[in-house]
């Protein structure tokens, strides 16, 4: 199926994308190389939306059920290039890997997605009817799942695909993510005078220790135990030159497990915080999501509270079991495992309920490290599983 020249295509275009550098916010020159190799693969139809997403649309014999192989176009930016072997964005191909920003996370498995898509229209097109959606979506990096709504609002996908490295391992789940932000409320006064103040900053180590006291892990069989663990902590006014400080703020991450809900997370910590208020009548606070907000390169504001839903399907799932017989199909025999991280399938599995899975090539702990890369191998595997995925769950005659 993959043959020499398909592989050296693949390869050219996973380079071309890494060559093309594309932060959060900037990926419009991705969003056009996405967009040209689709119709140069004979894509039936390729569209941009409000938010930069691209999607590409293949209708097969009669249509029908409808898959959505979605990876995200954006990666985090570089620290210190000198640290880096090879250049970022150079896309150098060394030992049977290629180097660079984005390799990994996720612009390899991308780059397999879209040459799987076309493959499958070029060698399967008179055994299957269905649609192939391809989705290269925006700001996913500071936003999981908030773009991918946009997709999954216009195209209604039946099953979904997140190409996020997993070792080409099959992923069932994620635990979610959440940023939780506490603020504890004081009074101005002079430092040297503090007397007549409130230091929010004194009121905020109580209800640390509260929080720190309170929170036992729920633990799920597959998914692992819950995380609320404080990130950052920030007092106003900052720098509080010989000012006591009358606001104090501190962000928590809070990895989620399936099920758990805003209302639930939120609720929890105020639950900690509530018997602060008895044992101190100056103790004020507030409990919150953190609000993200940002410009896509269209233009258009994106912004959501930062709640990413986690989510898991079962191992006897159809789509779960179809996808490990495509994969078989093609010669893999993968392990059946979860995310660590949270992905775009927190839109799709955790809030809209579409089944969904993951899957591509290269390593989970080499996303976002100096000197990313993907292995060549990887990357045909991948290409090769997309393949098998698709042509499984739409129901190829074998």
């Amino acid at each position: 199926m993959i043959s020499k020249k398909r592989e050296e295509a693949l390869i050219d275009l996973c380079r071309a994308m890494v060559r093309t550098p594309s932060l959060s916010g900037r990926e419009e020159a991705m969003a056009g190389l996405v967009k040209s190799t689709m119709e140069r693969l004979g894509f039936d139809e390729v569209s941009v939306d409000r938010f930069g997403n691209v999607v590409g649309k293949i209708v097969l014999g009669k249509g029908g059920k409808k898959i959505l192989l979605e990876g995200h176009m954006d990666h985090v930016d570089i620290s210190d290039p000198t640290r880096w072997a090879y250049g970022p964005y150079g896309g150098e191909l060394v030992d049977g890997k290629i180097y660079g920003r984005g390799t990994t996370d996720m612009k390899g498995n991308l780059a397999a997605i879209i040459v799987a898509a076309s493959l499958v229209k070029e060698d399967l097109a008179g055994t299957l009817d269905g649609e192939i959606l391809v989705g290269g979506c925006v700001h996913e990096e500071c936003f999981e799942g908030v773009a991918s709504g946009e997709i999954a609002g216009k195209y209604n996908p039946d099953l979904v695909v997140i190409g996020e490295p997993s070792g080409l391992t099959l992923k069932r789940g994620q635990r979610g993510r959440a940023e939780v932000v506490v603020e504890t409320f004081g009074k101005n006064a002079h430092s040297s005078n503090p007397s007549v103040g409130i230091n929010a900053i004194k009121k905020m180590m109580k209800a640390l220790l509260a929080i720190e006291k309170g929170f036992t892990p729920r633990k799920h069989p597959v998914l692992g135990e819950g995380i609320l663990e404080v990130t950052d902590i920030i007092s106003s006014p900052y720098p509080g030159a010989s000012v006591v400080p009358d606001r104090c703020m501190a962000t928590f991450d809070r990895r989620l497990l399936e099920g758990e809900t805003k209302e639930d997370v939120l609720e929890q910590v105020r639950d900690f915080l509530a018997p602060l208020i008895s044992e101190d009548q100056q103790m004020k606070f507030s409990v919150s999501l953190a609000l993200g907000k940002d410009k896509c390169y269209t233009g258009e504001t994106i912004s959501a509270e930062r709640f990413a839903p986690g989510w898991i399907f079962p191992e006897e799932h159809p789509f779960v079991q179809a996808s490990l017989e495509g994969l078989r199909s093609v010669g893999q025999d993968p392990e059946v495992s979860h995310y660590y991280f949270c992905t775009n399938g927190s839109y799709y599995a955790g809030k809209a309920g579409i089944p969904t899975i993951g899957f591509g090539g290269s390593l989970e702990t080499l996303a976002h490290v100096d000197d990313e890369y993907i292995e060549v191998e990887h990357l045909v595997k991948a290409c090769e599983g997309y393949f098998g995925i698709i042509r499984s769950s739409l129901g190829a005659r074998f």
